[in-house]
């Protein structure tokens, strides 16, 4: 990249594009260039497994479950105890590549802002405080925002109900841990029963050859339909209803947050709630919408009531 930029310095077609080059140069060579650079590669290999494992179609959720644990507790011990070691590579390459390291008690000079009105801080307390620190507080924040000790109780929970390796992963104690997720769904009595129905329906499909061969939790509910076991293990179905839509409810309400970043934006901050409820609506369901003839759309708003104009 630093080589094409080079070229594009001495040969570009216009002088914004030589000057823009030429300050490109100078930031992908600075200091705090490298030390971005290193800072994020350590940051991102340390979840990389888990990325990786959260994208497979053949999710394993124990497994995932336990890359989350070990990703907060591999960012932790590095924001504790790899500082010195990070700070030494970066020096290291610097000096090879003949890159400028400045003097880490001196004051930081930020690069196109000033800091007239900002407090005045070393170098080493911006490199270590204001961008070491903070960025692996916030990757540390993120995985507990999304994966809190709920979640993660309830996606391992929800893992037992898994078919792979005749049921390895059945746990009739987090069955019952699930079903109490749901206090709606399963009163104090049911949950009484649900042990028992739990015991009798894992002997029956581990006993019943039909089940052996099936891959996913969606087919196991299909072939407890066809056998009509789902009226002889109601509260187990039940269970598996709700363990199959728990993605798709996760799923719609990302999609609502998101979309109410994009209906309620700065230019209608106040817009009413039944209005955004219903412009939500129209923009989460605008594949069903798209089907709708506008025809059909502006006679319904002409029938609502009289009007001094036709639509």
């Amino acid at each position: 990249m630093i080589d094409v930029l080079e070229i594009v310095e001495e040969d570009g077609i216009s002088l914004d594009q030589r000057g823009e080059s030429c300050a490109l140069l100078n930031l992908m060579q600075s200091f705090e260039f490298v030390f971005i650079l290193h800072m994020m590669k350590n940051i991102l290999g340390n979840t990389d497994e888990l990325s990786k494992a959260l994208q497979r179609s053949d999710q394993d959720i124990v497994n995932a479950m336990k890359l989350v644990i070990v990703s907060k507790q591999r960012l932790q011990v590095m924001r504790d105890n790899a500082w010195h070691s990070l700070l030494d590579g970066v020096s290291l390459f610097c000096e090879k590549h003949n890159v400028v390291i400045p003097n880490m008690n001196d004051t930081f000079q930020t690069q196109g802002r000033s800091r007239r009105n900002l407090e005045k801080v070393s170098n080493l307390h911006h490199f270590q405080v204001e961008l070491f620190y903070q960025v692996t507080d916030r990757q540390v924040q993120e995985l507990n925002n999304h994966f809190t000790e709920v979640n993660i109780e309830l996606l391992l929970c929800v893992a037992c109900l898994s078919l792979i390796d005749s049921f390895a992963s059945f746990d009739k104690e987090k069955l019952i841990r699930l079903a109490h997720f749901y206090p709606s769904d399963f009163s104090p009595v049911e949950l009484l029963a649900l042990d028992n129905q739990l015991e009798n329906y894992f002997m029956d499909i581990c006993s019943d050859c039909t089940f052996s061969e099936l891959s996913g939790i969606s087919d196991r509910t299909i072939k407890l339909v066809e056998t009509r076991k789902h009226i002889v293990y109601p509260m187990v179905y039940l269970l598996i209803e709700l363990a199959l839509i728990l993605p798709v409810a996760t799923t719609t309400v990302e999609s609502a947050f998101s979309a109410m970043n994009i209906i309620k934006n700065r230019m209608r901050n106040r817009m009413g709630d039944e209005w955004l409820n219903d412009c939500l609506v129209t923009y989460i369901e605008k594949d069903v919408f798209d089907s709708v003839e506008n025809e059909k759309i502006v006679q319904s708003f002409q029938n609502m009531k009289t009007r001094r104009e036709q639509l």
